[in-house]
C-alpha cells in the first residue's frame, strides 16, 4: 500500500524558470509539475498562460482584461512565444524523468468569466461563445500535452483545471462588464458537462487518458457538478470545508478519487517559517473523522492550499519540504487509526 504523498498547485515566486523547475523536479519527487511565475508579466499569469494553448481563436489584452478578437494579439503571441520556451528548458530539465507530472492551466468556466467577447460582457453570458471557447482551449491543451509526450515519453502527464471562480459561477455571482449586474447561474449539469467535454475533446485529439483534477481555492463548491463530472481528483484548502463539505468529500474518497488537499495556508502576507507538525494536525482533523481506514493514503495528496507565488522563494521551498516531511508522519497515523 503506497502512502500520502505531497505535491504544490503550479505558481512560484521569482521568474527564473529553469532553477525553479529544477528545484521542484528535486524537491517532489513522486509528483512534480510545470512551474509557472506570474510575476514574468501578463503572459505567464492565470489567463495569458490559457491563451497560449487556445486554437483558432485570437485573443487581445485590453484595459479591462483579455477579449476575442479575429487574431492573436500581440500579447497572445507573446504568451504562445513564454510557452515554447517553457517547454525547450523542460526538455532539459526532465531528461531521464520518468513519473506522473502535472500541467495546471485554468478551466473553462473561469475563463469563461474573465474573458469578454469582441464588443463587450463576459463570454460567460452566451452560451454559444463560452462553449467554443471551451473547445478551442481543449483543443489546444491536447495538443501541449502530446507535444510533451514527444519531447518527454517519459511523462505520465496529468492535467490540472484551475477554476477559482467556479463558486462565483455556479451562484451568479460574477458582475457582467458595467458592473451594474450580475450574470445568472450556470445549471449543475452545464457546469459538468463541460468538463466532461474536455476530457472527451483531450482524447479525441490524441493527447490519451489523462487524469484530471479540479482546483478550486474558493468556498461553495457546486457539488452536484463536481460529484457527476468524470474526474480523477479534486483540490480545495482543507480550512474552507464546512461539516457537509466533509461528507462530499468522503463519498469521493469511497469511490477511489484522490483528494489533493490544502493543509498550508498561503493567505497570509508574512507567513510563519512552514512546520510539519500543524501540516500534519491539518490533515488528519480532516481526513480521520471520515473513517475510510487506511487505505484513503493511497489517494491523499497533501498541498499548499493555493499557489506560492506571493511567498518568498525560501519560504516557499521550505514550505514544500514542509508538506514532505509530513507525508510519512499523516500516512502512518492514519494507518493506525
Amino acid at each position: 500500500m503506497s502512502g500520502v504523498r505531497a505535491s504544490a498547485l503550479g505558481s512560484w515566486p521569482g521568474t527564473d524558470f529553469a532553477a525553479t523547475q529544477r528545484m521542484v523536479l528535486g524537491e517532489l519527487t513522486e509528483l512534480p509539475h510545470l512551474v509557472e511565475l506570474p510575476a514574468r508579466g501578463v503572459g505567464a499569469q492565470l489567463i495569458g498562460r490559457a491563451t497560449a494553448m487556445v486554437t483558432e481563436i485570437g485573443l487581445d489584452l485590453q484595459p479591462a482584461g483579455w477579449r476575442l478578437a479575429g487574431s492573436p494579439g500581440i500579447d497572445q503571441s507573446r504568451a504562445r512565444a513564454l510557452w515554447r520556451n517553457d517547454l525547450d528548458r523542460l526538455e532539459e530539465l526532465a531528461q531521464g524523468y520518468a513519473g506522473a507530472f502535472t500541467v495546471a492551466v485554468a478551466g473553462p468556466w473561469t475563463m469563461a468569466a474573465l474573458v469578454e467577447k469582441p464588443r463587450g460582457d463576459k463570454v460567460l453570458a452566451d452560451p454559444g461563445a463560452r462553449r467554443e471557447l471551451g473547445q478551442a482551449l481543449a483543443d489546444g491543451v491536447a495538443a501541449q500535452l502530446r507535444e510533451l509526450r514527444r519531447r518527454l515519453p517519459g511523462l505520465a502527464l496529468r492535467l490540472q483545471l484551475d477554476e477559482p471562480l467556479l463558486p462565483q459561477v455556479a451562484s451568479g455571482a460574477i458582475r457582467t462588464a458595467s458592473g451594474l449586474h450580475r450574470h445568472r447561474g450556470i445549471d449543475r449539469a452545464e457546469l459538468s458537462a463541460a468538463w466532461t467535454a474536455f476530457g472527451e475533446q483531450l482524447t479525441r485529439h490524441g493527447a490519451g487518458e489523462v487524469p484530471i483534477t479540479l482546483h478550486c481555492c474558493g468556498a461553495g463548491l457546486p457539488w452536484e457538478a463536481v460529484e457527476q463530472a468524470p474526474l480523477t481528483g479534486l483540490s480545495v484548502p482543507a480550512y474552507l470545508q464546512r461539516s457537509a463539505d466533509w461528507d462530499h468529500l468522503a463519498g469521493w474518497l469511497d469511490r477511489g478519487r484522490e483528494l489533493w488537499l490544502g493543509v498550508l495556508r498561503t493567505d497570509r502576507a508574512n507567513p510563519p517559517e512552514p512546520a510539519v507538525r500543524p501540516i500534519v494536525a491539518a490533515a488528519l482533523a480532516g481526513v480521520r473523522p471520515l473513517e475510510l481506514g487506511p487505505t484513503v493514503t493511497e489517494r491523499l495528496v497533501l498541498t499548499p492550499d493555493c499557489g506560492l507565488a506571493g511567498w518568498p522563494m525560501p519560504r516557499a521551498i521550505a514550505a514544500v519540504r514542509a508538506l514532505t516531511r509530513a507525508c510519512d508522519e499523516v500516512t502512518d497515523r492514519l494507518t493506525e487509526s
